[in-house]
């Protein structure tokens, strides 16, 4: 396999399970939500945003693979090189896919705290939004590759 190769393998990989991940993770919070919007519609505003928050994982998966895709004529044919662009941009999809996985299972406890109590909604948000920062860090170091 050629550097090129390697490089593509990682890069898919990276957008696969930063995708997982937030599938995932959305699947969580969409379903908490559901639950908790059949008891009480007018929740939807502060349900939403905790609901949303594990799609970021996908996206940064999506913005980094579509950068790197243009680093692809420089890997050529190296091997060592195609090993450090997709390896890196694997490892990064790791970072991805057990952020959304967390966060949804901390945004879908949020869901349930805003359930039982609506006036803490915006104070709920900053749990999974902690576990956000370092799928943020993930992407600031993709892109800094």
């Amino acid at each position: 396999m050629d550097g090129r190769t390697i490089a593509i393998i990682g890069l898919a990989i990276n957008m696969l399970l930063a995708g997982i991940g937030s599938a995932y993770g959305l699947y969580k919070t969409g379903s908490a939500a559901s639950g908790v919007l059949s008891e009480d519609s007018k929740k939807f505003s502060k349900v939403i945003v905790l609901a949303l928050l594990p799609a970021t994982q996908g996206i940064y998966g999506f913005v980094l693979s579509v950068m790197k895709i243009s680093m692809l004529p420089a890997v050529g044919a190296a091997a060592s090189a195609g090993w450090a662009v997709g390896g890196a941009l694997a490892f990064l999809g790791l970072t991805t896919l057990a952020s959304a996985v967390l966060q949804g299972k901390t945004a879908s406890s949020c869901i349930y705290a805003v359930g039982k109590n609506s006036e803490g909604s915006g104070k709920y948000v900053l749990f999974p939004a902690m576990i956000e920062f370092y799928a943020i860090l993930a992407l600031v170091l993709g892109i800094m590759i």
